[in-house]
C-alpha cells in the first residue's frame, strides 16, 4: 500500500489530475447508466433521494473523522438556497436520464460552463472579451444542433437536460460566492445534508417500496456519484483546469458505449457534432479565463 502511495505522489500534478479526471468520467458514466437501469422500476425522484442518502453515508466517515467541524458556517441560508437549486437540477437531470439516450443527456450537460460564463457576467460582474462571447455563442449553437428545434419535435428529456445544466450553472456561481468565506469541506458537507433532506419530499410523493436488488443498485449510484465528485474536485486541485478538462469529453464516450451495450442506444451524428461544438467552446472559455488570470497576476512593466 505504501508503495502505491509513494508511486502516486512521485507522479507530476498534471498526470495525477488527468488520471483523476478519467476516473471521474467513468464514475459519472456508470452512475448515469445505473440511474437509467433502476428508473425502469423506481421513479427518478426516489432514485435521487437514495443517491443523496447513500452519498451522504459514504461521506460520514470523513465527517466523523473531522469531528463535524466542517459544519461551522455563518452562511447557512446561502447553503440552503444553493441546495434547493441543486436538487431541482438533479431531479430534472435524473428524469431526463430515465427517458432520453444517455449520450444525448451527457452532451447537453456540457452546456453548464456556457451558462455559467453568462451568469458570471450578470451576477459576479466579470468582464468578457470577444473570444469568450464567441465561445458562448458557439456553445449555444452546439445545443441547437443537438435539439434541432423547428426541425424535429423537441423531446421533454432534452429540454430537461438543458434546463438542468442551466440550473447547475446557477449552483456553481453560488459555490463561487460561498467559497469566498467557506471552506470546500463545509460546502460539500452542507450540500450532502440539504440535498438528502430536500429530496425526501419529492421521493415520498412517488414512493414505491424498493426491492433488495434495487437497494444494491441504489447504493452503487450513491458510491459512483461520490467517487465522481471527489475525483473531479481533487483533479482540479492537482493542476490547472485547462490541463484536465479535455479529458472530460471521455464522459460521452463511456455513456455512449454503456448506452449501446445495455440499452441498445446509438447516438446520432447531431449528438456527436453538437457535443464537440459545446465541449470545444467550454474549453475555450476555460483557456481564456486562464490567460486573463495570468495577465492579471503578471506585474506591469510600467513603473509606478
Amino acid at each position: 500500500m505504501h508503495v502505491l502511495y509513494d508511486a502516486w505522489h512521485q507522479q507530476s500534478g498534471v498526470l495525477r489530475g488527468i488520471l483523476l479526471m478519467c476516473v471521474s468520467t467513468v464514475a459519472f458514466a456508470v452512475m448515469h447508466a445505473l440511474v437509467r437501469h433502476v428508473s425502469t422500476e423506481l421513479p427518478p425522484f426516489q432514485i435521487a433521494f437514495f443517491r443523496n442518502l447513500f452519498g451522504l453515508a459514504f461521506l460520514l466517515p470523513l465527517l466523523v473523522r473531522s469531528k463535524f467541524v466542517m459544519f461551522r458556517t455563518n452562511r447557512i441560508g446561502l447553503h440552503a438556497v444553493r441546495a434547493v437549486i441543486n436538487i431541482v437540477a438533479m431531479l430534472m437531470f435524473f428524469t431526463a436520464l430515465s427517458t432520453t439516450p444517455l449520450a444525448k443527456v451527457t452532451a447537453l450537460s456540457f452546456t453548464a460552463p456556457i451558462f455559467m460564463a453568462v451568469l458570471s457576467i450578470l451576477v459576479l460582474g466579470e468582464r468578457f472579451r470577444v473570444y469568450r462571447w464567441l465561445a458562448i455563442a458557439a456553445g449555444f449553437l452546439g445545443m441547437l444542433i443537438i435539439l434541432r428545434p423547428g426541425i424535429v419535435a423537441l423531446d421533454t428529456g432534452g429540454l430537461l437536460a438543458a434546463g438542468s445544466a442551466a440550473l447547475w450553472a446557477v449552483a456553481m456561481v453560488m459555490i463561487k460566492l460561498l467559497s469566498r468565506t467557506e471552506s470546500s469541506l463545509s460546502i460539500v458537507a452542507w450540500m450532502g445534508v440539504f440535498l438528502c433532506v430536500f429530496s425526501l419530499g419529492p421521493a415520498l410523493w412517488v414512493w414505491q417500496p424498493p426491492t433488495n436488488e434495487n437497494l444494491v443498485w441504489l447504493s452503487f449510484i450513491g458510491l459512483s456519484g461520490t467517487v465522481a465528485q471527489i475525483s473531479l474536485s481533487q483533479a482540479l486541485k492537482e493542476t490547472e483546469p485547462t490541463s484536465v478538462l479535455p479529458f472530460d469529453f471521455l464522459k460521452i464516450i463511456w455513456t455512449a458505449l454503456l448506452g449501446a451495450w445495455f440499452f441498445a442506444e446509438t447516438p446520432d451524428l447531431y449528438t456527436w457534432v453538437g457535443a464537440a461544438v459545446i465541449f470545444s467552446s467550454g474549453l475555450l472559455i476555460a483557456y481564456r479565463e486562464r490567460v486573463s488570470k495570468t495577465q492579471e497576476s503578471t506585474p506591469s512593466d510600467t513603473p509606478g
